[in-house]
């Protein structure tokens, strides 16, 4: 009898397992449902790792935009804060004394003191309700609304620091009908004015400048612990300048102030100060009353402001969980 060979046997019956599972496999995940749950997970998954970064990194350029988060040094006494300018910026000397130079003397006019809207009601009303020691003014080109609100702090008995924040450079092209100060060697003279003025009315033991733009000059008061009671911006007119003002400004802000400032209803750049104003008070809470020409920040009522806050709360964590836009 012819012996059979069985010697593939093994493997023969090998191919028959795997075909056998491969059939149970496609009869597992033919049926409608199962594969359906499939096709959507892997759909998902797909999704979610090739969205997600681009979310994330949406919502990490949306929080750099609003980030002003720098941690301001712990305050000074109010007593103290115009030896603390005159330490940081003047070498421990007054810029007052021995003014005016010999050589600016004969070019400053005798009385020029432009300003837009630096007599509103708006500057009595916050300082009979703040009574303020330290007051910020974030651009005070020649010192009108300074010198305002120095005579009415001494018509009220108040003993107040007032810090003028602008660069006194004017802008490209600036020109007043004829009575711009002549340039020197560049030099617009508007420091040396500004300052003029200030004397002009006795306020220079009460007005202490900071001659840098907003930012440098806003980030310093941050360093050295220079709050304001009464921090007023109204310096640059377009959206993105009133923006960073705004954010730096309520950085210097003392608790219990009030933030307020001018052109509310110019209509430069798309009225970008009302824009900045809005966006700035809606994403922290606030009401924007207007008095007069000016715009001031005030707290919402306490019953909106407990849903304001929660509300946020969630959504921010909803957002963060989900890789949604939201602001911080």
């Amino acid at each position: 009898m012819k012996s059979e060979d069985h010697s593939d046997l093994p493997h023969h019956r090998h191919r028959i397992h795997q075909k056998r599972l491969v059939a149970l496999t496609f009869k597992k995940y033919s049926k409608p449902v199962p594969y359906l749950i499939l096709l959507l997970l892997a759909y998902a998954l797909g999704y979610a790792s090739h969205s997600q970064p681009r979310l994330s990194q949406a919502a990490r350029d949306l929080l750099d935009h609003n980030n002003f988060l720098a941690q301001c040094s712990s305050p000074v006494p109010p007593a103290h804060v115009r030896q603390t300018i005159l330490n940081r910026v003047f070498n421990g000397t007054s810029p007052w004394e021995n003014f005016p130079p010999d050589h600016v003397k004969n070019l400053l006019l005798p009385d020029w003191k432009k300003g837009w809207g630096s007599h509103g009601a708006v500057f009595e009303n916050l300082i009979r309700r703040v009574r303020p020691k330290t007051i910020i003014e974030v651009g005070s080109f020649l010192g009108a609304s300074a010198t305002h609100m120095a005579e009415l702090t001494r018509k009220l008995g108040l003993e107040t620091q007032i810090i003028c924040i602008d660069d006194f450079r004017g802008w490209p092209g600036y020109y007043d009908n004829g009575k711009s100060l002549k340039l020197v060697n560049g030099d617009s003279m508007l420091l040396y004015q500004f300052m003029k003025n200030v004397v002009n009315v006795r306020a220079s033991e009460s007005i202490m400048f900071l001659p840098f733009s907003a930012g440098t000059a806003l980030a310093g008061l941050c360093d050295w612990g220079v709050y304001g009671d009464l921090v007023e911006v109204d310096a640059a007119h377009d959206f993105h300048s009133a923006w960073a003002d705004i954010n730096n400004a309520y950085k210097v802000l003392r608790s219990g102030g009030v933030l307020f400032g001018h052109d509310y209803f110019l209509d430069v750049d798309n009225y970008g100060v009302r824009r900045a104003v809005d966006l700035f008070a809606r994403l922290n809470g606030f009401r924007v009353d207007i008095d007069g020409e000016h715009w001031v920040l005030a707290s919402l009522d306490s019953f909106i402001l407990f849903y304001f806050f929660y509300g946020k709360l969630i959504f921010t964590q909803l957002s963060s969980s989900s890789g949604l836009f939201f602001f911080n």
